[in-house]
């Protein structure tokens, strides 16, 4: 019955993603009585958050949050491909991707964590970490579930570059992305708070500065900037973004279209008036984005580690 059993899950686990095979977990003494202890990981993430006062804003948090939307943020929804299923970041291409500049700063500082508990998949991984950053920084809990595998080196096939969003684009761009993974106007809205997180980097994006005067505390701060501040032109040699007054924040133009489309700009307007309207909703899609073409077994229930109180 047992050996039934393992079949019948290998099986499951090789419905996914398209074009992948996925590498074997390493076999553990006592399998049958292990139990993956997936608060302990979310514990040492939440140790590495602070760990270094000279990253940044003093938190790793933000650029956590950047892996798991990026790892996940590759999902088309019309060939099945992409998705945080796989840790294909590891990867050449997409590892040097402009749009994931900056993100092997993420994937090392959890690297001690994949070493202590070798029995959690890196898209598993970099997905919790993502989540249980969001919360540590004051956000919302997200629910999350383990079952995603990395894909073996030997059998990967690249993705198509391009499946990220440019922040130099306008409202099209940004339909075309999140349409594609399966994403609606309410939910792409939600999405894009995340950007009251972190800042960019010329050396990364090319762009420079703060959505918020507040980037390592998640709250509705980006909608009430966006929509209470007002948002010029910056004058320089750089790619197109916007600055307020001071010229201490910024808005790219993507930020901006959310303001300036019909059909997106009752969201931003929700969102800046009702932080808990903009915690639920948020919660809810990042949570969708991060399951995006993972191939679950079928009734599998969510198993978020414990929320914080």
């Amino acid at each position: 019955m047992l050996r039934t059993l393992v079949r019948r899950l290998g099986a499951q686990a090789a419905q996914g993603v398209r074009g992948y095979a996925s590498e074997a977990a390493p076999k553990k003494s006592g399998a049958a009585s292990f139990k993956p202890d997936y608060d302990a990981v979310r514990k040492a993430v939440e140790d590495l958050l602070e760990s270094n006062e000279d990253y940044d804003d003093g938190s790793y948090g933000p650029v956590l949050v950047r892996l798991a939307w990026h790892t996940s943020g590759t999902f088309d929804k019309n060939t099945n491909t992409g998705g945080s299923n796989g840790a294909t970041m590891r990867f050449l291409p997409e590892s040097n991707w402009g749009a994931n500049a900056g993100l092997a700063v993420a994937r090392d500082l959890l690297e001690p964590v994949k070493q202590k508990y070798p029995w959690i998949s890196y898209s598993d991984l970099w997905t919790l970490a993502g989540a249980t950053a969001i919360e540590a920084m004051g956000g919302p809990h997200i629910p999350w579930r383990p079952g995603r595998s990395d894909y073996a080196p030997q059998n990967f096939v690249a993705l198509p570059d391009g499946r990220l969003p440019d922040g130099d684009k306008d409202a099209k761009h940004v339909r075309d992305i999140f349409y594609r993974m399966g994403f609606n106007d309410q939910e792409i809205v939600a999405l894009c708070g995340a950007h009251t997180l972190g800042r960019c980097h010329d050396d990364r994006s090319g762009f420079v500065g703060p959505w918020t005067n507040a980037p390592t505390t998640f709250s509705n701060l980006y909608f009430v900037e966006l929509t209470e501040n007002k948002w010029h032109k910056k004058k320089w040699k750089g790619p197109l973004q916007y600055e307020d007054k001071s010229g201490q924040l910024m808005m790219l133009n993507t930020d901006m279209w959310l303001l300036w489309d019909k059909k997106f700009k009752p969201y931003v307007q929700q969102y800046a008036k009702d932080e808990e309207a903009f915690f639920k909703d948020f919660a809810a899609a990042f949570s969708k984005l991060l399951e995006l073409g993972v191939p679950f077994p079928e009734g599998s229930a969510a198993a978020s580690p414990t929320p914080n109180k």
